[in-house]
C-alpha cells in the first residue's frame, strides 16, 4: 500500500515516515500540500497523513481540494483542541484527528483501525453492470458509452457512476452522494459533488453540455437516465 506523508518539520517527517512503514506502507513524503503529486487522480495513495502546526482557512481548503479527488482516508495530526476547529476538519473531509504529544504504538494502532474501518468492496468483486447504451466494468474501471471505446475512471468518478446507474431514475441527494463516493457525512458539500460531476460527464456524455445520462435534479441531486 502506499502512503503520502504531508509534514513541515523535518524531526516529526521522519518520525513518521517510520510510523507508516511499521503501518505496512510505502512512503512518498511532502513538506507541503502543494508539492502534493501533480497525477494525483490518476496515481491515488491509499492513505494520506498530515501534520499540521497551524489550523486554518487554508488548511480546510486544501483539505477539501484533496476530497475533491479521492476518497482514501485522511489523518491529521495537529496541536489544536478547540471543538470547533476539530469539527470544521472533521467536515471538510478529515477521518482521524491526532493531538500532540502521540504515542508511537497508539498511532500505529490508528491507522491500521482506520484503514480496517475505511476498507470496501474491492472493485473487481463488483459485476459488470449495463443501462441502456452505457456499460461499467469494474474489473478494469471503464465505461463504454454508445458502442465507443473503453474510458479510464478514478476511483471516484467509477464510485459516482457506479451509484448513479445502479440506481436508474431515481434522483440521489447530493449529500447521499457524498456519502456513498467520500464515505463521510456530506453536508453542505454540494460543490464537491457538482465538480466530480462535471469530470464525469466528459468522460460519459457525448456533449457533456447537453447531458443524456447523467442529469441534475435542481437544488436536490443527480440521478441516471436511462435511455436504452
Amino acid at each position: 500500500m502506499q502512503a503520502l506523508l504531508i509534514c513541515p518539520h523535518p524531526d516529526e517527517s521522519s518520525v513518521l515516515n517510520v510510523v507508516l512503514q511499521k503501518a505496512g506502507f510505502s512512503v512518498l513524503s511532502r513538506q507541503t500540500l502543494e508539492q502534493m503529486p501533480m497525477a494525483w487522480p490518476e496515481s491515488p495513495m491509499d492513505f494520506i497523513l498530515l501534520s499540521s502546526f497551524q489550523e486554518d482557512d487554508a488548511l480546510l481548503k486544501r483539505i477539501r481540494q484533496i476530497r475533491m479527488h479521492t476518497a482514501v482516508p485522511i489523518m491529521l495530526i495537529c496541536d489544536s483542541s478547540q471543538e470547533s476547529i476539530q469539527v470544521g476538519l472533521l467536515e471538510a473531509g478529515v477521518d482521524c484527528l491526532i493531538s500532540r504529544p502521540f504515542g508511537i504504538r497508539y498511532l500505529i494502532a490508528q491507522i491500521k483501525a482506520l484503514i480496517r474501518r475505511t476498507a470496501g468492496t474491492s472493485f473487481f468483486n463488483l459485476p459488470r453492470l449495463s443501462q441502456g447504451e452505457v456499460v461499467l466494468d469494474p474489473s478494469t474501471r471503464t465505461v463504454k458509452v454508445l458502442a465507443g471505446d473503453p474510458v479510464h475512471l478514478t476511483h471516484l468518478e467509477f464510485r459516482l457512476l457506479h451509484t448513479l446507474i445502479t440506481h436508474p431514475g431515481q434522483v440521489i441527494p447530493s449529500e447521499n452522494i457524498v456519502e456513498h463516493v467520500w464515505g463521510y457525512s456530506g453536508e453542505g458539500n454540494r460543490e464537491l459533488v457538482r465538480g466530480l460531476v462535471q469530470r464525469l460527464r466528459t468522460k460519459v456524455e457525448p456533449d457533456p453540455h447537453q447531458p443524456r445520462f447523467i442529469h441534475n435534479e435542481l437544488g436536490v441531486g443527480y440521478f441516471f437516465k436511462d435511455i436504452g
